[in-house]
């Protein structure tokens, strides 16, 4: 009854994104109007230590990544789709291996530009999960995570301001954040915030989403995005923050360095913090350093 509850007040916002679809529809399938672009990376990291006085374990890691992004422009007509996937996984010494990267995030946004050539209006969804479990590591008896627990859908609909091709930060009033656990007993477990027993926890409130790209000398791109968001129902002074920086740095056509952060904080997510089953409120930050093949295309 709760889920239900919850579905009933993101009800309106679903209904004004639908009604605005047909504004957006109308010509999207003429592919002389699309600009596609993507990325493949796959960096390699190794440390090989034989009698090595100073101490240290051998380690070998790796990350695959791969971003793809689909632009369609006709007119006043706008429609932004960009896909970003990751997933890594290390070994060091004797240890079992790990993961060290874990991603799968989608989004579409589609604008209609209004009278003022710089403002758009604008409807967006926003879809986060993960591909494979993850543990509080080296215990991998209980989970922590896992695909789809957590998944965070987000619906919106509001204006987007577009001075230049990078940047653009959009502001609405209204909008739906769903925070999805599938798993059983982490949904029992009342994880991510939902109820215990709930697969859905629903939240009604406002979104601001900056994002800015540059190219900050020869060769070395800089991407970076900040998502705000406020829960009108319960405890709106909790500001979730969702915040990436990637810098992107070209050595040739196939290889090159990157460096990409990520720093999350959400009131409702409770962080295990010692092996004692305790768990706190945290800055969530992530920090990916790499050197290897890359692709675009």
């Amino acid at each position: 009854m709760k889920m239900i509850g919850y579905f009933k007040k993101a009800i309106p916002l679903v209904i004004l994104l639908l009604a605005s679809t047909p504004l957006f529809s109308q010509g999207i399938q003429d592919t002389t109007y699309w600009t596609t672009s993507g990325q493949a990376t796959l960096n390699f990291s190794q440390v090989s230590l034989s009698n090595w006085v100073s101490g240290g374990n051998s380690s070998v890691s790796g990350i695959g990544n791969f971003d793809f992004n689909a632009l369609y422009q006709k007119g006043r007509l706008q429609w932004d789709n960009t896909l970003k996937t990751g997933y890594g996984l290390m070994k060091e010494g004797e240890n079992q291996v790990v993961k060290n990267e874990d991603k799968l995030e989608m989004n579409s946004k589609l604008g209609l530009e209004l009278n003022n050539e710089h403002l758009l209006y604008s409807s967006f969804v926003n879809f986060q999960t993960q591909f494979a479990p993850g543990y509080k590591y080296p215990n991998t008896t209980d989970k922590i995570s896992d695909f789809m627990a957590p998944a965070y859908l987000t619906l919106a609909t509001g204006l987007d301001y577009q001075p230049s091709e990078s940047f653009s930060l959009f502001f609405t009033p209204l909008s739906a954040k769903f925070t999805i656990v599938t798993d059983e007993l982490l949904s029992n477990e009342g994880a991510f915030g939902v109820t215990p027993g709930e697969r859905v926890r629903a939240e009604v409130g406002a979104t601001i989403k900056g994002e800015y790209k540059a190219t900050v000398m020869p060769n070395v791109d800089l991407t970076t995005g900040l998502t705000l968001f406020s829960n009108y129902f319960d405890n709106p002074q909790n500001i979730d923050v969702n915040w990436d920086v990637t810098l992107n740095m070209k050595i040739n056509d196939y290889l090159s360095a990157n460096f990409s952060t990520n720093l999350i904080y959400d009131h409702d997510v409770l962080i295990p913090i010692d092996d004692q089953g305790n768990t706190g409120r945290r800055v969530q930050l992530k920090q990916v350093l790499g050197v290897g093949f890359s692709y675009k295309f």
